[in-house]
């Protein structure tokens, strides 16, 4: 009866082990499953006589297509994804007709106003580069301006919502006025003759949330490799040789790539992202194979730091820096990043804190074993109701963060569940690195060849 109920126990365990990689692994691939990435629009303002001239640099195929960018983080996940694929295909002067075509449309929905009073726009050009690879976000100029009331002073401007970001630098002024328009709404009014500069605070307190956002929710490779990190050990003492030595990589290729010193180009960026997605394997993998900080592992870690210092860089320098504050927006951005990698790895310890002890007591707790359960199987799935109420944006970027707190609750109970030392080990670190490796490994293909 004994071997009975303990073949039982390990067919359990099986059973929670597969169902909650399968989780883990099937909603991760399934967000990262394509490559369409939306970038900020980054545009100039510069007024000459009574004109007042907008320059704006940015990917108009998902515009044009009809794409609501609000949070949106990959265009493949919109409903209008074929006609975005179709509008990216197409040569630069039909595409240039399409936009041409749109634009009475594009100029009813963005607002400027000079002194209160709306000021009517008109195109003046626009510049498609060539095709190219269609699989890498295309970026055209559009060129438009408009007439201002004479004796105007400041001026207001309102982005849609669903143009998504835009980043809009005051130019032929001293101190020119920086903004970040997302969500909607006019801006605060800007003064014409300048001193609007983005000062060093503002633009330290503002790029820090840029940061965190891009590793919550939008950084799920840069959590999967922090989360990597933190199943190597119980202990703490490896956790922050691993994370310093992360931490200092990024920052100084963070710092070198944003004031210019090293510039990879887009069309090479694949390589980074590529290799990026396998440190991931690798630390994984290693976490299978060890439960120790070997010597060499921070030297690693800090190599593959640099990489991803490049990822964070390209995403900020596509926001654009504060000519005047560019080290406060360093600093607020890098952290951002840094909260954003505490906040996983304490939501994960947080979550695996019982199983730990319990592990190294040996002992089973049934009850702790089903609060992990009521935690996979019911708290998680209700807090998906919320979620959805802030919009299809938000449900693409949390839901997988949700099924992953979902899988890891559930090994947690299997290993609460069973009589064993390193229970934890063996039901937890083991099944949950070997899933990270999976999709670190789907990356790497991805991002090679597909």
């Amino acid at each position: 009866m004994r071997m009975g109920n303990s073949v039982w126990a390990v067919a359990k365990v099986t059973v929670t082990r597969i169902v909650s990689m399968a989780a883990l692994l099937w909603i991760t691939l399934a967000s990262f499953a394509s490559a369409h990435e939306v970038f900020p629009t980054i545009g100039d303002m510069e007024v000459v006589g009574d004109q007042i001239t907008f320059s704006l640099e940015g990917n108009f195929e998902s515009i044009v297509a009809g794409i609501d960018l609000d949070g949106l983080e990959d265009t493949e996940a919109a409903p209008e994804a074929d006609v975005y694929d179709s509008l990216r295909a197409l040569e630069p002067d039909a595409f240039g007709a399409e936009m041409e075509a749109y634009w009475p449309t594009m100029a009813q929905e963005i607002t400027v106003l000079a002194d209160g009073e709306p000021v009517e726009l008109s195109l003046t050009s626009f510049d498609v580069p060539t095709v190219g690879n269609v699989e890498v976000v295309r970026q055209s100029t559009l060129v438009f301006q408009g007439t201002l009331p004479s004796g105007a002073e400041g001026m207001q401007i309102e982005w849609p919502s669903e143009y998504g970001t835009l980043v809009l630098r005051q130019m032929g002024v001293e101190a020119g006025w920086d903004g970040i328009l997302s969500g909607g709404g006019l801006t605060d009014p800007v003064s014409l003759s300048g001193g609007g500069e983005m000062s060093g605070g503002e633009a330290f307190v503002r790029f820090i949330p840029v940061g965190v956002e891009h590793i919550v929710p939008l950084g799920l490779d840069h959590i999967l490799f922090v989360l990597g990190l933190f199943f190597l050990s119980v202990k703490m003492r490896p956790l922050l040789w691993q994370v310093t030595a992360f931490t200092a990589a990024h920052t100084v290729t963070l710092a070198l790539a944003t004031m210019g010193v090293v510039n990879i180009p887009d069309e090479y960026m694949w390589i980074v992202e590529s290799i990026i997605a396998a440190s991931i394997v690798y630390v994984a993998v290693e976490n299978i194979f060890t439960d120790g900080l070997n010597p060499w592992r921070p030297a690693i870690i800090f190599c593959f730091g640099l990489l991803h210092g490049l990822g964070f860089a390209s995403v900020l320098t596509a926001y654009g820096l504060p000519d005047g504050a560019v080290l406060p927006a360093l600093l607020g951005f890098n952290i951002g990043v840094e909260l954003g990698q505490l906040l996983c790895i304490a939501i994960a310890f947080i979550i695996v804190v019982t199983a730990i002890r319990l592990s190294e007591d040996g002992k089973t707790n049934k009850t702790a074993a089903w609060v992990y359960m009521a935690i996979a199987i019911l708290v998680v799935p209700l807090a998906i109701i919320p979620v959805s109420a802030m919009g299809p944006e938000a449900v693409e970027a949390y839901l997988p963060l949700l099924f992953m707190v979902a899988a890891l609750s559930g090994l947690c109970a299997a290993s609460c569940a069973v009589e064993r030392f390193e229970s934890y080990r063996h039901m937890v670190t083991m099944p949950a690195s070997i899933g990270i490796a999976l999709i670190g490994a789907y990356w790497v293909v991805e991002r090679v060849f597909l």
